[in-house]
């Protein structure tokens, strides 16, 4: 139980409209509440609060009045507040650590990280299946430029960038329409050309993390080039470096964080200028706690951009098959960030780009609990855990011969008396499937 005297347990059956939860009885992450601390505003989130959990911890003082709001309930808990706060000797201030990082309403605080921009609220004007033709035009466009790119430096040339602006402003304006086509493209992953994949990929991320949070297209391209730019500076790095599979000793990790100084000094000679990309670059190894590098920045310290691409970098690299580590499933990378946040990474951010890309992003196959294996479609964003799958193989692992659609969220297929749900996610590859000929 929560040693916080503002805070009572309650069983589920007695939540009402108006009560705020500052936590429930097991982890957030493993909920469709990817966030901590938040005002029930519907019968169905009482609903689905009562599918997940037997009992929940209320903020009584935080708890707003309501129409629906039965005072007679409350009210009894305001007297046992008044006792535990009596025995704790705690005032109005106090409060639970883990809803710290909202503010009243359930916003998180990068709401007021941005309090300077002018936010929009994106709709999605476009269908999956419909932006697919342009999602796939324009990553296969940056994909070709990165190669290229590769290949040049290696070769001793100069690095180009007069191409970027019009490959970004493709691919931002398919995410701006509806972001889940490119994040399907985002989780292709081939070992042979992970460096290339992984700029376009961190694009991919940055700019569907930003537009979630609501920034201006404009914002989205900057971040989407500084996204695809941030390891520009391992192309000038000997590939037996990069490709080494033990362990790096203390000269070679060294050697491998020149990168970043590599690349600030290829960018700046390619004539592409703007301060929110060079920004980037500089600080997506810097870490929330100063244990990062060059520089060993800290908290504000880090430029904002500069948190966002630590966070969307790191994600596709763990999400990833490298040469030294295994690819991690979407959900156990979402669960690994979460542990890190205040340590390696803002945790408001954090947060912020679960509620964006959720568990199972487009892309991600996965198995269902009775056996089958699908493919995330859409949905993710508005049903973390019941998103819409294209099923590939049956309960035998065996292609079928004509692949479906599923709607988690509303269908009425069952298994064994339990709601049909994601039991897992799998990695890329798994079962033969390739992603890229779906």
């Amino acid at each position: 139980m929560i040693d916080d005297p503002r805070t009572v347990q309650m069983d589920v059956v007695d939540l009402e409209i108006g009560m705020y939860i500052s936590e429930l009885d097991r982890p957030w992450i493993d909920t469709p509440f990817l966030v901590e601390g938040f005002y029930i505003e519907s019968q169905d989130e009482i609903d689905r609060l009562h599918e997940l959990c037997k009992y929940v911890f209320v903020d009584v003082r935080r708890s707003r009045k309501s129409k629906h709001l039965r005072t007679g309930r409350i009210l009894g808990h305001h007297h046992e507040l008044k006792q535990r706060q009596q025995l704790h000797g705690a005032t109005d201030s106090g409060h639970n650590p883990l809803a710290a990082t909202f503010s009243s309403g359930g916003k998180p605080k990068d709401h007021f990280l941005f309090s300077t921009r002018r936010l929009k609220q994106y709709e999605d004007t476009s269908t999956v299946e419909a932006e697919m033709g342009p999602a796939r035009k324009a990553y296969n466009t940056l994909l070709k430029h990165m190669i290229d790119c590769q290949q040049t430096l290696a070769n001793g040339g100069a690095l180009d960038l007069s191409w970027v602006r019009p490959a970004i402003e493709a691919l931002v304006a398919s995410i701006t329409r509806n972001p889940d086509a490119a994040v399907w493209y985002a989780r292709i992953k081939d070992e042979k050309s992970y460096g290339p994949r992984h700029c376009v990929s961190t694009a991919i991320w940055a700019a569907a993390f930003g537009r979630s949070l609501g920034l201006p297209m404009q914002e989205l391209s900057r971040l989407a080039t500084g996204g695809l730019l941030l390891d520009i500076g391992k192309f000038g790095l000997p590939e037996e470096l990069l490709s080494k599979q033990g362990k790096l000793d203390v000269t070679e990790f060294q050697h491998i964080q020149t990168h970043v100084q590599i690349g600030l000094v290829m960018v700046k000679h390619s004539g592409l200028s703007n301060r929110t990309v060079t920004e980037m670059i500089e600080t997506h190894h810097e870490r929330y706690a100063g244990q990062g590098y060059p520089k060993g920045l800290a908290g504000d310290d880090i430029p904002l951009y500069g948190r966002i691409a630590a966070i969307v970098d790191c994600y596709d690299a763990i999400t990833s098959k490298r040469v030294y580590a295994p690819a991690m499933s979407p959900s156990d990378a979402i669960k690994r960030l979460y542990a890190w946040r205040d340590q390696d990474f803002d945790g408001s951010l954090v947060e912020s780009f679960i509620q964006a890309i959720g568990l199972y992003p487009a892309g991600t196959l996965v198995e269902l609990n009775d056996g089958r294996v699908g493919v995330v479609l859409s949905g993710y964003r508005q049903n973390k855990l019941r998103p819409t799958l294209l099923l590939l193989l049956d309960q035998n692992k065996q292609a079928l011969a004509n692949p479906s659609r599923i709607d988690l969220a509303t269908t009425a297929e069952h298994c064994n008396g339990e709601p049909l749900a994601i039991a897992s996610s799998l990695a890329p590859g798994s079962y033969g499937l390739d992603q890229e000929k779906l």
